[in-house]
Order: structure tokens, then C-alpha cells, then sequence
């Protein structure tokens, strides 16, 4: 009885076996195509991964990864940052930043996708989306150029504030209206390219409930609602998950060009400071481990906001 088991359980798995095979050859030509991405991510992402290990030695670029000795105590350069006086304030700067910009700018590709949607002339429609997309291939460099032309007292942000009444102010002097410069233009390079997969989503919409709410007397905000949002609202709650997961990784770039000497240890993120010890100081071990760190806490963010998704509503969760 057992033997009989035992040979059936081996048939049935190499009948799965067999079956993977023919799927893989007849779907052969989208594997071709999906080898070279996933290359790609193995070479590029993976194999890399490897060089987490500094963060727990004395890394010596001459003796390499396997020479280089074993931090005593293993957790040295953890326990060296959070000894830094700044750490704390480091990582609220980056929590901060992080999280305002996901509040604006998370949501601002949705309104504008919807928006692109409910309009109905086609050449104005393709117009004002190409349009959206510029920003997002202006280079960070040319944009902090135009933030700190813009921020000046001469600038066009204080030609607008003089409209309005208000005093021309050096918005580039201090910290003050840093997160407004920051914020606004990173709405303004991914509004348009970010609205992409949601009218995407938006072209699956079956035409025919439109034609049964208008019959039912909707007005627009009902057919957004209605129509509009549960198409959309899965593909929302995926990036979203995945976003969350950045909330630690500002783009330090475009901080680093923005800071100067009023402003530079009030805009002080993780993201500059490990770039300030690992390139700049050439403490590899030390800044490998800040970066280690922030990506465990980012992992347990994507899984934590998983979770929540996946209590709520488990067909919108990423597993």
C-alpha cells in the first residue's frame, strides 16, 4: 500500500515535471524575452549583495571583502551611528522629507490621470499628457539649477510673491522653504510620467457602464467613484505598497545640490550623510552599514504595509 503511494506521488511529479517543460517551450519566445531583464536584476541587484559583508569588517580595499578582519563586536559601525549625536536627527530629516513627498506626490499622478480621463478631445488630450512627460527627463542638475535661479531674490518665485503683496525673500538661505522647492518640483517631474500606468489601467474601463450610468442620471463625481476609482484602485494599492518602501530613500541628489553653507546641517538626510562618509571620507564599512540599515527598516515597511493590504483586501496584495 505504501509502495503503491510512493510510486504514485513520484508519477504525479514527474508529470508536473513534464508539464513545466512543454510550458516552458511553448511559451518559449516570451522567455527569451524576459532572460535578459532578469540577467539584468541577477547581475545588477543580486550578485551585489555580496558586498554587505563591510558592513561587519574592517574593510581594507587592498585585502578585499574575504581578507578584510571581523568587526569586534560584530555590530560596531550599528552601534557608532546611533552613538553619533545627529543620528537621531538625521533620521527624522529623512522621515520627514520622505513622508511629505509620498503624501503629494503618490496622489497627484492619480488625480491627474483622472482628469486626463474625463477629458473628451483626443488632440488636446495627447497634448497636454505629452507635455506632463518633459520634466521627467530634465536632468536633477538642471533642475536644482532652476530652483536656485528661481528661489533668488531676482527670481521668479519672488516676482510671484510680489504680485501677491509679500517681501522678496533669498528662498535658497536656510531650511525654510526648502521642503516647498523640493516637493513641488518632484510633483512637477512625475506627475505626468507617474499618471502613465494609471490611464493604462483606465483604457480597460468597460465603455458600456458609462452608458448605463448615464442612463441612471450619474454626474461626474459619481462615475469617478463608481467606475473610474474600483478599476484603478488595485494597480493604486500595489505602488503604493512599493513607494512605502522608499519612505527612507529621499533623493539625495537633488538635496545634496540644494544644500549650501546656511542650510547644509538642517537638510542633512541618510542618504547625503552616507554619502559624505562612504565617498567623501572613504568609511565604506561605516556607510554600507547606515545603508544596510535603512533597507531592512525599508523592507519591513513594504511587508508591514503588505500586511495591512492583505487583511484588508487580499486580492490588492503584492503575496
Amino acid at each position: 500500500m505504501r509502495r503503491e503511494k510512493r510510486n504514485s506521488m513520484a508519477d504525479t511529479t514527474v508529470r508536473s515535471r513534464d508539464n513545466f517543460w512543454k510550458l516552458i517551450w511553448k511559451q518559449r519566445s516570451l522567455v527569451l524575452m524576459a532572460l535578459l531583464p532578469v540577467l539584468a536584476v541577477i547581475i545588477f541587484k543580486y550578485v551585489p549583495m555580496y558586498g554587505i559583508l563591510i558592513a561587519f569588517k574592517n574593510y581594507k580595499s587592498a585585502r578585499g571583502i574575504r581578507g578584510s578582519d571581523w568587526l569586534q563586536p560584530l555590530f560596531k559601525n550599528f552601534i557608532t551611528f546611533f552613538k553619533n549625536v545627529n543620528s537621531m536627527q538625521i533620521l527624522w530629516n529623512t522621515l520627514k522629507v520622505g513622508s511629505l513627498t509620498l503624501l503629494f506626490t503618490f496622489p497627484a499622478p492619480i488625480i491627474f490621470a483622472i482628469l486626463l480621463n474625463e477629458l473628451k478631445g483626443n488632440f488636446y488630450k495627447k497634448s497636454v499628457q505629452t507635455i506632463s512627460y518633459i520634466p521627467h527627463f530634465i536632468s536633477v542638475v538642471v533642475i536644482c539649477s532652476m530652483l536656485n535661479g528661481f528661489g533668488s531674490v531676482n527670481g521668479l518665485f519672488n516676482d510671484v510673491r510680489e504680485l501677491f503683496g509679500m517681501a522678496r525673500v533669498d528662498m535658497n538661505n536656510g531650511s525654510k522653504y526648502f521642503l516647498l522647492m523640493y516637493i513641488g518640483s518632484a510633483v512637477w517631474q512625475g506627475i505626468g510620467w507617474g499618471s502613465i500606468i494609471y490611464l493604462s489601467a483606465l483604457s480597460n474601463v468597460d465603455t458600456t457602464l458609462y452608458d448605463v450610468a448615464n442612463i441612471d442620471g450619474a454626474n461626474r463625481w459619481q462615475k469617478i467613484k463608481n467606475i473610474v476609482w474600483p478599476t484603478i484602485m488595485p494597480t493604486t494599492t500595489v505602488l503604493l505598497i512599493m513607494n512605502v518602501g522608499n519612505v527612507l530613500n529621499s533623493d539625495y541628489t537633488k538635496i545634496l545640490l540644494m544644500q549650501n553653507s546656511t542650510n547644509r546641517s538642517e537638510l542633512e538626510v541618510i542618504g547625503t550623510f552616507v554619502y559624505q562618509k562612504g565617498i567623501v571620507e572613504g568609511k565604506f564599512s561605516y556607510s554600507t552599514a547606515v545603508n544596510l540599515f535603512v533597507s531592512i527598516i525599508c523592507f519591513v515597511l513594504v511587508f508591514g504595509a503588505n500586511t495591512i493590504t492583505r487583511r484588508i483586501n487580499p486580492d490588492n496584495s503584492l503575496w
